[in-house]
């Protein structure tokens, strides 16, 4: 796998952003831990979705490419795949659950992808999708079970290792999983990492419930305000992250919403809730003093309305 994580590192030299990676005194204050924070909400289209996106549709066959690709997505993949036909000519259409974030809905259909809304269900979203490959031939570009999508995925990891080396820990979101099967798994066996920690909303928690299990758990529609961690593993990525992943720390979305805030006060950052969410760990705890740790920031594509509402209902949770 490290060739093609090498690959396609390759391909996305001069296209994908190298994202900055930061550092908060206060962060580290807070921890006791040396904190070095991957901006991934600073990639095109605002995550490190556009990274696999391009690295799969960039090689696909030429019939392909003009037929057109398909994908299922609530936002940040939706936009990398919009994002990456309009630089290579390709048609894109996206099925988004109609629950999706509107910010996210509205700057998809402006990177010039066809949106279709479904209910927000995983079978919903694959029934959708399979019903229009049938009938139009797109070819699937999968959000995260796809070697292509996991390997571009991974070069976040490549970048933050060669930018900050003789880390202790890596620390990733998990969600659908592809981000952090292809960077626990560049981590572990480039062996330049010895320990990688998965960080889930408590909300949806599937894949704590896989990783410590004997089955692999799927949800439906879980409720967290971490948007882009509501899709559930597949057995690829689970698989990688069994492998790969040492530990899965789950989160409220108290200490989302807290961690979000923390990053606009403090490093002046916008990250969406599934982005921040693997900054929530260290807010709340020195569990991991004295270690130097890499954290990867998803995404920054955020719904203020959202975050607004979240705050609303934690005030009145508290009354």
């Amino acid at each position: 796998m490290l060739d093609q994580i090498e690959a396609a590192m390759e391909r996305l030299r001069g296209v994908a952003h190298r994202t900055p990676v930061l550092t908060s005194r206060q962060l580290n204050e807070i921890s006791g831990a040396e904190i070095f924070i991957k901006c991934e909400n600073l990639q095109r289209g605002g995550a490190f979705k556009f990274r696999g996106a391009y690295n799969t549709i960039s090689q696909l066959s030429d019939q392909q490419k003009k037929v057109g690709v398909i994908t299922h997505s609530s936002g940040n993949h939706a936009q990398a795949v919009a994002i990456t036909g309009g630089l290579l000519g390709i048609p894109t259409v996206i099925i988004m659950p109609n629950n999706a974030p509107q910010v996210k809905i509205n700057a998809t259909r402006g990177y010039g992808a066809e949106v279709v809304l479904c209910e927000p269900t995983q079978e919903a979203r694959e029934s959708t999708v399979q019903a229009l490959i049938d009938e139009k031939g797109y070819t699937l570009i999968h959000p995260y079970d796809n070697d292509n999508i996991i390997a571009g995925a991974a070069t976040t990891a490549l970048e933050l290792l060669e930018d900050v080396p003789n880390l202790d820990i890596l620390v990733g979101p998990v969600g659908g999983g592809g981000l952090i099967a292809g960077s626990s798994a560049y981590a572990k066996l480039s062996g330049k990492v010895p320990y990688v920690i998965a960080v889930e909303p408590r909300g949806a928690d599937d894949a704590f419930r896989s990783f410590y299990g004997d089955e692999h758990i799927t949800s439906q529609n879980p409720i967290t305000i971490a948007d882009g961690l509501r899709t559930t593993t597949s057995k690829r990525t689970l698989r990688l992250i069994k492998e790969h992943v040492d530990r899965i720390i789950k989160v409220t979305d108290a200490q989302i919403i807290e961690a979000v805030g923390f990053m606009m006060e403090r490093m002046k950052i916008v990250a969406e809730p599934s982005g921040a969410s693997t900054v929530a760990p260290f807010l709340f705890s020195k569990e991991f003093a004295g270690k130097r740790i890499g954290i990867i920031i998803s995404g920054g594509n955020m719904d203020i309305s959202v975050l607004k509402n979240g705050l609303v209902s934690l005030d009145n949770s508290l009354d």
